[in-house]
């Protein structure tokens, strides 16, 4: 073929016009109203067939309407008005009182996959959406923050269904020159950077995209240097192949530090958002050695105390593992940079406490090792993450596992109706979006007319429906469908019904079919003429999650068969613009995991702060969230040993909590023709998920918890050519070579009992510590209830005291128990190191009576 010469032609903006281009370069527009529109007004037609991707739009707008827009005075002053908050929210230096990220510190934040908009196809679902929203707030509230991913070329799959309902998957290819992408430039020019690959070296060309305020580097193997096999690297997001998958882990871990540091920048503090990214504190270990003169133990105690780890799933299946013969290649290289052999580092991503590596590589597991701050995403996330990782600690108990949980939250301005924005600027405010600060302002939701909240959410459900039409239209129309079907499509639902929403990514545990399990009764909901119900249904199935096809094909068939296609409607290729629109639009958000596997489930806060009333099993997000006047609850929150027995239970809870509670609201409209009720639960809904869970709560709480400590703790342990970290690492490394001496003699008490409240009792044991001392451990009293299985409830523990020196390094503790409530109790006795958490709960440093 002949060489050819590609090149781009725009559109000349006009003078008073360029600000656009410097708008559309930065997705800080994605998530403000007035930006948006401000792109809509040149020509909105054209702005929704470009997918509401400014870099497209530029190049379909007519130079015309340009010179024209020119000369409107009403569209410059809208200009003008956005360039102004743009130069206030991303180009000036945040407005921090106290600073407490001074002295040029940084928090990387490293994800694979980041939901920003629907134009950057960066993501599959609910975890990239949540790192889109930590961008966002992080933006917001002017962290020194940088991100770190993949730029993949396909991105995930676009979702097609066969006249059966059967998932088909396509992967077009994204034109990389229709993103807001820049290359990252060095004094060399292009950066470039390469990682250890089976075949010699994988090579990453280094792009950025800016989120606001915040720089989102993305790594990208389509490099003609390389060879096909790791060109194909970064083709697709979460490749299904395990040699593909472990190689872009290897690069976003690894390939990330290495691409920081050619720029510049040395993270103060490293997020990793789920395991994926795991592999990034073994170059950070590294990179910490080389750049202050460490070993592995002092640079360890320097990586860990500032490295965050965020769980997501509670779902086995959703951990990557792999064999240790596939990871070894790519760690080798790794090991002789660390001076240690290729056994120990592997060793860091298996389970038990030798160096000597047995099983798979858990990239989780691999991320817990090498991080001091790990949380699960919920409340109830945190208490299963413990349940389901204890054995990294062993000997631990599930309470003491050291993994905590910041729930999560979402980013108000990306998914809120404009309808409701106008709301919120009338009675809060045009500062609204920080009302999570400001509980007070939150409360003046309750002052909304019951009149105008259901006009703006009647408005935001016609909108819905209009858009599901459309889309149905197109589907049917692409599937060559019968005129009859298709014209039947243009008439699917009524905006005046009761509409209920459900979308997810589709696999068994989530349980999209709980409702389809009594046939009839559902139908005599659907087709009732007094008070009808009609449901909306989206999300994509995994491509090697038959199972998961498996259930959107019986939702579709299910509408066939029955004749209720305009009641149940199945709507393709969900996305976050289709997201938006249900969250919006839906009356009813309806989410039915199998408790307790839903690790949270954000798209329910989202509909909530648009007023929809959740109505869902007590997992996640709602096991936090639900009161009754909220919203519903299915079921109990019970867990079943037998999972069929669990969804016949929930199956008939969802239908029984639907005909006598949920509907009859929804239509009860004795006050006029507004249900008054269900207006209420909407205010009430619409508070708490205003307060307690949008993403500024949820990245403030990051910040307090653990970038600011960590930040400081960073400081801490470097100053002086790094002495705090090697004092840590002496004591560490102390404790290790001589903990085995420790031992514990069996407790005694001074009398048997039984008690009486407000009695209380002493407790004496003798603990041997060999060459240790008493300041160097914590022995401690651990009682609890008693449970069935003569074990104990969640423990609390009790200082005990030395109150004699036997000699050899042996010494009775005592102290006093005070009864303060009636059961059945036990108590024992632990030694664990005094010192901090990540010491503290070093594996092997404890040891029980």
């Amino acid at each position: 073929m002949k060489h050819i010469h590609a090149f781009q032609v725009f559109p000349k903006l006009p003078g008073s016009l360029n600000f656009l281009g410097v708008l559309s370069r930065n997705m800080w527009w994605s998530w403000k109203p007035d930006a948006i529109e401000l792109f809509r007004r040149v020509d909105p037609r054209l702005w929704e067939a470009s997918g509401r991707n400014p870099i497209v739009f530029a190049t379909q707008v007519s130079q015309q309407r340009l010179q024209k827009l020119a000369a409107d005075d009403s569209f410059l002053a809208h200009l003008d008005r956005v360039r102004q908050q743009f130069k206030e929210r991303v180009l000036a230096s945040p407005d921090l009182a106290e600073n407490p990220y001074s002295g040029g510190a940084r928090i990387a934040y490293f994800s694979m996959e980041f939901g920003i908009h629907e134009s950057l196809p960066l993501f599959a679902g609910g975890l990239g959406v949540l790192a889109g929203d930590h961008l966002k707030s992080a933006s917001h509230m002017g962290l020194p923050m940088v991100a770190v991913g993949l730029l993949y070329r396909q991105g995930y799959f676009r979702q097609l269904l066969d006249p059966n309902g059967w998932q088909q998957e396509t992967y077009p290819e994204t034109d990389i020159y229709t993103l807001p992408l820049t290359r990252v430039k060095t004094g060399n020019g292009d950066l470039r950077i390469s990682v250890p690959h089976p075949n010699g070296e994988m090579l990453a060309d280094v792009w950025k995209i800016m989120i606001g305020r915040v720089p989102l580097i993305l790594l990208d193997t389509n490099v003609v240097e390389n060879p096909p096999a790791v060109r194909e690297v970064t083709a697709r997001l979460y490749n299904s192949e395990p040699g593909v998958r472990l190689a872009q882990e290897v690069l976003l871990g690894i390939g990330g530090m290495r691409a920081l540091t050619a720029m510049g920048i040395e993270p103060t503090i490293c997020h990793m958002n789920e395991g994926h990214s795991a592999f990034a504190n073994v170059e950070r270990l590294i990179q910490v050695m080389e750049r202050h003169h460490l070993d592995i133990p002092t640079a360890m105690e320097v990586v860990a105390r500032t490295s965050v780890f965020t769980t997501h799933t509670p779902v086995p299946a959703g951990h990557d593992e792999f064999p240790l013969d596939q990871v070894q290649p790519y760690i080798k290289p790794l090991a002789k940079q660390l001076r240690v052999n290729e056994e120990e580092v592997l060793s860091w991503g298996c389970t038990g406490n030798s160096t000597i590596p047995h099983g798979p590589f858990s990239m989780l597991i691999l991320g817990l090792r090498f991080s001091q701050h790990c949380n699960g995403v919920s409340r109830l996330h945190g208490h299963v993450a413990r349940r389901m990782w204890r054995h990294v600690w062993p000997g631990h108990n599930d309470s003491d596992v050291p993994i905590t949980h910041v729930t999560n939250g979402v980013h108000v301005s990306s998914f809120i109706a404009p309808e409701v924005v106008m709301l919120f600027e009338r009675y809060l405010g045009p500062e609204w979006h920080y009302s999570s600060r400001k509980p007070e302002n939150i409360e003046r939701i309750d002052e909304i007319y019951d009149e105008e909240l259901w006009r703006a959410h009647e408005m935001s459900r016609t909108r819905l429906i209009s858009k599901v039409r459309e889309l149905l239209v197109n589907q049917y129309a692409r599937r060559n469908a019968p005129i009859a079907v298709v014209r039947a499509a243009e008439n699917a639902l009524d905006p005046e019904r009761l509409t209920l929403g459900f979308s997810r990514r589709f696999t068994t545990y989530k349980r999209a079919n709980l409702i389809l399990r009594d046939p009839e009764r559902l139908k005599a909901m659907l087709v009732d003429k007094e008070r009808p119900v009609q449901i909306l249904f989206a999300g994509k199935a995994h491509p090697q999650d038959n199972e998961g096809k498996d259930l959107i094909r019986n939702i579709v068939q299910f509408a066939k068969h029955h004749d209720v296609r305009s009641q149940i409607v199945f709507i393709e290729d969900y996305d976050m613009g289709i997201a938006r629109y249900l969250v919006q639009g839906v009356d009813v958000w309806l989410n039915t995991p199998r408790r307790p596997l839903e690790a949270c489930g954000t798209s329910g806060m989202k509909a909530a702060m648009n007023g929809a009333l959740n109505l869902s099993i007590l997992d996640g997000w709602w096991d936090e969230g639900y009161t009754p006047e909220r919203g519903w609850r299915i079921g109990s929150g019970a867990e079943y040993p037998d999972p069929a027995y669990q969804d016949a239970v929930e199956a008939q809870a969802l239908y029984n909590v639907l005909e006598n509670d949920v509907i009859p609201c929804f239509y009860n409209r004795t006050t006029g023709n507004m249900p008054t009720e269900w207006l209420a639960k909407m205010k009430a809904s619409m508070k708490m998920a205003m307060a307690q869970f949008c993403s500024h709560r949820m990245v403030n709480e990051y910040q307090q918890r653990f970038y600011v400590p960590g930040v400081r703790r960073h400081r801490e342990l470097l100053a002086d050519n790094a002495a705090e970290a090697q004092r840590l690492s002496v004591l560490h490394q102390r404790l290790k070579s001589l903990w085995q001496e420790v031992r514990v003699e069996m407790p005694d008490r001074d009398h048997e009992g039984p008690f009486q409240v407000e009695d209380s009792f002493t407790v004496s044991t003798v603990v041997h510590l060999g060459a240790l001392t008493p300041e160097e451990v914590d022995v401690e009293l651990y009682y609890g209830r008693m449970q069935r299985t003569n074990d104990l409830e969640e423990g609390l523990t009790q200082p005990m005291e030395v109150v004699e020196t036997r000699g050899g390094g042996t010494f009775l503790y005592r102290c006093t128990v005070r009864c303060d409530d009636s059961g059945r109790y036990g108590f024992t006795v632990r030694v664990v190191p005094r010192a901090d958490d990540w010491i503290r709960f070093s594996p092997g440093l404890l040891t029980w009576a």
